[in-house]
């Protein structure tokens, strides 16, 4: 059995299981979310239309057969989550008055004194302390897909605005999912966090 089978398996054996992503998931997911934005069939103002889950379902298909990862709800919760985590990241780097911080590209990480995280953390409401010692290596494929968006203009987001509004889906979705979960047996969130992306270049 692959390992991608067998992460699909071992994350539906018991209900309330979190399904696990592993790295090369991640990274096939976000190389399939570049092609798509490249293409720019379904290209957005705010990312994608909101039928390239299905495309993507396909692509992931033909990359990953064993992965068996369903558009809804496994790709737009772990998309939600990515763009969560990279929100964070590109307001690190990116955002007013946020000097000190740099990005290593070798190591995929947000770099900084510490007197810089220790200031930065302080005054967030959101959790950027995750950061500090984990890399982000999709940061800079998906800066490509969203940051036209967060840069300029009315609607431009800050991280504390992505994650209020996935929150809200979440709880928008919370009992399709619920019921999709119940039939499937798994959970469709599963965080960054939870993932050793340590060899992943």
């Amino acid at each position: 059995m692959s390992s991608f089978s067998q992460a699909s398996v071992s994350s539906q054996n018991s209900r309330g299981t979190k399904r696990k992503w592993l790295p090369e998931e991640d990274a096939a997911l976000v190389a399939c979310m570049v092609d798509v934005h490249n293409v720019g069939t379904f290209n957005a103002d705010t990312g994608f239309k909101a039928d390239y889950l299905n495309e993507l379902e396909k692509m992931l298909e033909k990359v990953l057969p064993d992965a068996k990862l369903k558009a809804k709800p496994n790709l737009e919760s772990r998309i939600r989550t990515l763009k969560r985590d990279w929100s964070i990241v590109y307001d690190m780097l990116s955002g007013k008055n946020n000097s000190g911080f740099g990005w290593d590209e070798n190591r995929q990480l947000v770099v900084a004194e510490d007197a810089v995280w220790n200031s930065y953390i302080k005054v967030r409401i959101i959790s950027t302390a995750q950061f500090k010692h984990r890399s982000f290596p999709y940061y800079d494929q998906l800066t490509a897909i969203y940051a036209k968006d967060r840069a300029t203009g009315k609607d431009a987001q800050t991280a504390a605005d992505i994650i209020e509004e996935i929150d809200a889906e979440d709880v928008a979705t919370t009992n399709t999912h619920e019921e999709r979960n119940d039939f499937h047996g798994c959970e469709a969130d599963v965080s960054l966090d939870d993932m050793d992306l340590s060899g992943t270049q």
